[in-house]
């Protein structure tokens, strides 16, 4: 291994081989600099020294040639060591050409020296030789044109290049002043173009720059570049700088930044990160906490938006994150703070005597404008409007610190009220890394009594809870390791001091919620409720607690059961309190409802419900003359009854109540306990006169009035009521009146029973009248004639809905049968027909069909089939058919057999016409499965014969095969044995 004196000695050659571009090489000063191979190229050159081309040709064959020698030697490597220090001019032949390349290339300048092309050129190879082997990146995608300078920055950084083994900056300190200075000749002759100032800045990035360039000058350079270039340059100018000063940090990032951000102030926030986590000095926290605070403040007046997206109580919070970090290097302490307080208090005070003195003078000029003549300018905005006045909390280079607490009330509590919960953590939070735990529990409690959600209330006790519990938990660390006794019971008595604070704490909780939502609306009844819920047994907080809700809530604006709150509170009296021990005081009680019905409640039910329970207290005890003069008070009639009780706008529920139902009822109720006849139908005449009552009231008053013997007054009674109201309404009352009528009298008042009868159906709707009809006719049938009684059936008939009429002529033809016998429902069968729906046609079809046969009229029963069966499709009504299969079978013959045949095929094909096939089809498909269950097990014997047998049911004139009644085909199945001889008869052609 070399000794120390060996490498100095090896450093000392090394260094000897230095400079060897400057003074520039010449074939005078270095003889190996141009061979005999070159003579032509140097006589080419002298002849045309204008010629760009050849001088360009020239520095390429020198290039090439290097490279060809360079591949050639590459077998022979040099030693490590070697390679290390002098990088790419490790090699003899690397060192011989850089001088012949940089001769070439200083010749050629001489002749054109504003050529970008060859300076561009000359400098790459420079830079190759000097900082390095250059790391190709792989690049993908585009640039943008003008990118912004946040993705200027990456890109930037990005784009940073990168180079292997540079020469040593000790021993080649020559080469890199050498290269320094030419670039500095360079941009002597072409000062206006950015690539060149960019190649340079590229030298004060690499890892081995000699700091005396890469501080310094390099500070200086880039500051030279922005005064020489013009501002739409500037841009890419920054990036670099930027970069560099981030690099650089301390003292030299600041005033990059500060000079950066007095022309664009989008980059406010990283500088503020990077003042906090620079790791090449020491952090700022107070610059930070005041560029934050600035930019969430003119965030917060619109004149600045992030470029990352942040709203400005984001900004806000970031400032509350440094605050909460950095509490002690930020802040004021506690008293301090205090007298920051105070002197803001003045301040704010003098300001509002200063507004107020000013509107006592009399302007200058009523008419005209005023114009400043004189004084100092006025800052403006770049949008022209005026600047904010100068803050000492927004200036970084104050070095005064901040009053969290005014800032946090101010700037937040004011203006973000959505998020008080974490701006009071975050001020409580910062007194507690300062220590103050007083001062936090203070404002923790403040925080406490002034949110006004749940979600904010919850992330205070929260926090509150951990701080309490993380001291308990502390202290009682420190008690374990105390070793000195009296220390050890001053920590005992502070945690027997802390330890019930942390207990309340948890006991207050629920009243402390309550205490939020109520404060989020006063007026919510069920939160009152809930906090009188909340004292327990606590008679005296219960009181308060009613008496406070009772002077807060707005009737008008309070939720529902505003007067539920008041029938509480005259109950906790009645009943001698919350657990009753107390005396029952009903004075007070009187005196809670008498002021609930001055209250103009939102409805008229409300106070019409503290009536009612105002008298059922005086009932409960036994006071029932009292209970009377209750409900005779709250039903007085004032002297205009024509008022809009639904008019909730311009009356109050008091000048409405006496037309409310519900008191009425209660009253009329009362009256019926325990007053007497007169007076309840003094109430109920009231209620009638008042036009209020509904139908229950109606029938109430009947009935009472029937209870008590006074029948005509109650049939008055129903008669007021169906004057009152109409149909369907009045139909329960006259449904009602005329069965209590007709129960009363029967037969001895026919005629007036009649009249009722008709007054009734005179306007009832059809739907209704059904039961009228047969209430009407049984009277008829029972206390009458027969006759009028089937007249009513006609006319019921012809008056009800539709969907009853099938079962009024079902009852119709029946009563005819019982009384007139079978003929005489033939005419009523027939308009019947005329007057149903196809649907239901059909089976009175049937059933005429059946009245027919059993008379014996075959004839007219095939008729009333034949009519039917337009109505039936044979997949729908496969019971129709069925029946008529029947009936020929039994009665028929072959002929009319076959015309059955026809005409079901006929309808068949009819009904496969119209839209309703596919209906029918699905309908019938449904049917199916049941009927060929039915089918398949036959319950008649005589069927299931016929069925095995598979034959008709009568003897044929001829042979023909049977006919599949179950398929209803009419194609019979081959005979087992034909006859050629038998003339075949189509089932199609008429017989």
């Amino acid at each position: 291994m070399p000794s120390v004196a060996e490498k100095q000695t090896s450093l000392e050659e090394l260094s000897s081989l230095f400079p060897l571009s400057f003074p520039i090489p010449n074939p005078t000063t270095h003889s190996d600099i141009i061979s005999t191979k070159d003579l032509h190229r140097e006589e080419d050159l002298l002849r045309n020294p204008t010629s760009f081309r050849a001088w360009w040709t020239a520095i390429n064959s020198i290039r090439d040639a290097y490279n060809v020698q360079k591949k050639a030697e590459a077998g022979t490597p040099l030693p490590t060591e070697i390679v290390a220090i002098l990088g790419p001019l490790a090699s003899p032949l690397s060192r011989n050409t850089f001088q012949r390349l940089i001769y070439i290339y200083e010749a050629a300048l001489v002749q054109f020296p504003n050529s970008f092309k060859l300076w561009k050129s000359y400098l790459n190879m420079r830079m190759s030789f000097v900082l390095g082997n250059l790391v190709v990146k792989k690049r993908a995608g585009g640039k943008k044109r003008l990118p912004d300078i946040k993705d200027a920055l990456d890109e930037t950084e990005e784009d940073l290049e990168e180079w292997e083994t540079p020469l040593d900056p000790v021993v080649g300190w020559e080469e890199w002043k050498s290269l320094i200075a030419t670039f500095e000749r360079a941009l002597m002759w072409l000062p206006k173009l950015p690539r060149l100032w960019l190649m340079y800045f590229s030298i004060f990035f690499h890892p081995r720059c000699p700091s005396v360039i890469a501080h310094t000058h390099a500070r200086h350079t880039f500051d030279r570049a922005l005064r020489t270039l013009p501002p739409s340059l500037h841009g890419r100018i920054w990036a670099p700088y930027i970069l560099w000063a981030e690099r650089r940090g301390g003292e030299t990032m600041a005033v990059v930044y500060r000079r950066y951000l007095a022309v664009d102030p989008t980059l406010t926030e990283r500088f503020a990160a990077l003042l906090l986590n620079s790791t090449a000095s020491k952090p700022r926290p107070l610059e930070a906490a005041k560029l934050l605070l600035s930019l969430a403040r003119k965030a917060a007046r619109g004149e600045y938006h992030s470029p990352e997206g942040k709203s400005p109580y984001q900004l806000l919070e970031d400032w509350i994150d440094v605050v909460e970090k950095y509490s002690e290097e930020i802040g004021l302490d506690v008293e301090e703070t205090v007298e920051s307080n105070d002197a803001i208090a003045q301040e704010d005070a003098d300001r509002e005597a200063e507004k107020n003195e000013s509107k006592d003078v009399k302007p200058a000029s009523v008419t005209g404008e005023l114009i400043r003549m004189a004084g100092p300018a006025v800052p403006v905005t770049a949008d022209g409007k005026p600047a904010p006045p100068y803050d000492e909390d927004e200036d970084p280079l104050s070095s005064r610190k901040l009053n969290i607490e005014n800032i946090i009330k101010k700037d937040g509590l004011s203006v973000y009220k959505d998020q008080a919960g974490r701006l009071w953590t975050g001020l409580a939070t910062y007194w507690t890394k300062r220590g103050e735990f007083e001062r936090a529990k203070e404002t923790f409690e403040e925080g406490m009594k002034t949110v006004l959600t749940t979600r904010d209330f919850t992330q205070i006790y929260d926090a509150y809870a951990e701080l309490n519990e993380s001291l308990l938990s502390a202290l009682m660390e420190q008690l374990e390791e105390e070793d000195d006794p009296e220390e050890a019971a001053e920590l005992e008595q502070e945690i027997d001091r802390r330890m019930p604070e942390f207990e309340a704490l948890a006991d207050r909780r629920p009243f402390l919620l309550n205490d939020v939502l109520i404060r989020r609306n006063p007026n919510d009844v069920q939160e009152w409720e809930k906090r009188v819920a909340l004292f327990g047994d606590d008679d005296e907080q219960v009181a308060k607690t009613y008496t406070q809700a009772l002077e807060t809530i707005n009737p008008r604006r309070a939720t529902a059961n505003l007067h539920r709150l008041y029938l509480s509170f005259a109950k906790f009296y009645e009943e001698g309190g919350v657990s009753g021990e107390a005396e029952p005081d009903l004075n007070s009680a009187r005196k809670i409802l008498e002021k609930a019905t001055k209250v103009n409640f939102k409805t008229v039910e409300d106070l019409a419900e503290i009536w009612c329970e105002w008298s059922e207290m005086e009932l409960r005890n036994e006071n029932y003359d009292e209970a009377i003069r209750v409900m005779q008070r709250a039903t007085g009639l004032p002297k205009n009854t024509k008022i809009n009780y639904h008019d909730h706008q311009s009356l109050s529920s008091q000048a409405r109540l006496f037309k409310s139902l519900k008191l009425w009822s209660f009253y009329v109720d009362l009256e019926e306990s325990i007053g007497s006849v007169e007076t309840t139908k003094a109430v109920y005449d009231k209620i009638l006169e008042l036009r209020i009552a509904n139908a229950q009231i109606i029938v109430n008053y009947a009935a009472f009035l029937e209870e008590n013997q006074y029948f005509e007054d109650s049939f008055r009674v129903y008669e007021r009521g169906v004057e009152l109201f109409t149909f369907p309404i009045s139909y329960e009352i006259w449904n009602i009146y005329l069965s209590k009528f007709v129960k009363r009298y029967g037969g001895s008042k026919l005629e007036r029973a009649r009249d009722l009868f008709e007054q009734a159906l005179e306007k009832c709707p059809p739907k209704s009248c059904k039961s009228l009809f047969l209430m009407y006719a049984q009277l008829e049938e029972e206390y009458g004639l027969a006759k009028r009684s089937m007249a009513i059936y006609e006319r019921a008939t012809q008056s009800v809905a539709d969907e009853d009429k099938f079962e009024m002529f079902t009852i119709y033809i029946a009563k005819a049968t019982e009384n007139f016998g079978l003929p005489a429902t033939r005419p009523i069968y027939e308009r019947a027909l005329e007057v149903l729906p196809d649907k239901q046609t059909a089976e009175m079809c049937l059933r005429f069909a059946a009245l027919e046969r059993k008379l014996g009229e075959i004839d007219r029963a095939r008729a009333i089939y034949a009519h039917a069966s337009q109505f039936c499709d044979p997949r729908v009504n496969p019971r129709f058919w069925s029946e008529w299969n029947t009936f020929e079978v039994e009665t028929g013959s072959e002929d009319t057999f076959r015309e059955m045949l026809r005409i079901r095929r006929s309808v068949q094909a009819q009904f496969n016409t119209e839209s309703s096939y596919l209906v029918a089809h699905a309908t019938n498909a449904e049917q199916g499965n049941a009927e060929k269950a039915e089918e398949a097990t036959p319950s008649d014997p005589m069927a299931a014969a016929d069925k095995q047998a598979n034959g008709p049911a009568f003897v044929a004139a001829k042979k023909t095969g049977p006919v599949n009644q179950e398929n209803k085909s009419s194609a019979p199945p081959p005979p087992q044995a034909a006859n050629e001889d038998e003339i075949h008869i189509s089932d199609d052609e008429d017989i």
